[in-house]
């Protein structure tokens, strides 16, 4: 479904990544991971049309969307959780969620009462401003608000990031809930490696803006890659 292929991507002079390729298919996740600064979220922005690549190819479905806005992305069906969720605070649950309906054609436009089963808590704070909410509320808000969308490729760049154990636990079990369905191609951005190893089926690790290791992660060496995330 989505297939990166030998992307270059540049801040100003600075290159961000280099030659990188990373596919995703429907019913699978592929955990992209690495120390902090190796290009990780370049490679989402790049994905989600955030970023504009100077070289290489980005299609999705068949189609080139390398030179698509990320409006247009979204309305393709790629949904995107930024790290650091990017909600708004004075807004509603409910609104922030709605806001997830504008990739939408207007006829499609409807609540998707499916996200309160995968979130319950949500459906009892409808009337509180986002910022009210703790991070961990926060961060299932903003999953909820992408997959009111109802996308084919969920992009999630560290969902993990300062939340409690038990929400953690919770984001885990609804990842996994996704993909079981068969119809969604999921591309994760991790830090904690056993997070990352308990959901992931491919497995693309990134050093300096490159790929030095990628594959289905049973046949990795999951030592090997542990250790790129730590030196």
């Amino acid at each position: 479904m989505l297939d990166v292929s030998a992307i270059d991507l540049y801040y100003g002079a600075s290159q961000a990544l280099r030659g990188v390729s990373v596919t995703a298919k429907p019913g699978r996740i592929t955990c992209v991971l690495g120390r902090n600064g190796v290009g990780k979220t370049s490679l989402m922005r790049a994905i989600v049309g955030r970023s504009p690549i100077a070289k290489g190819a980005i299609s999705f479905g068949g189609e080139d969307i390398a030179a698509l806005p990320a409006f247009e992305r979204a309305r393709r069906g790629i949904a995107f959780v930024p790290q650091g969720r990017e909600i708004f605070p004075l807004l509603t649950v409910e609104e922030n969620l709605r806001t997830g309906l504008s990739a939408l054609p207007r006829r499609a436009r409807a609540m998707n009462d499916e996200v309160y089963g995968l979130f319950p808590v949500l459906k009892d704070m409808l009337r509180r401003r986002g910022g009210d909410l703790s991070g961990g509320q926060q961060q299932q808000l903003a999953i909820a608000r992408a997959l009111i969308m109802r996308p084919r490729l969920l992009v999630l760049d560290e969902p993990t990031e300062g939340i409690q154990p038990s929400i953690i636990k919770d984001i885990g079990r609804t990842i996994a809930l996704l993909r079981s369905r068969g119809d969604m191609a999921i591309v994760l951005v991790e830090q904690y490696f056993d997070f990352a190893k308990e959901l992931a089926d491919d497995m693309v690790v990134l050093d300096r803006g490159e790929v030095v290791m990628a594959g289905e992660s049973a046949a990795l060496d999951h030592e090997t890659v542990r250790r790129h995330m730590t030196i």
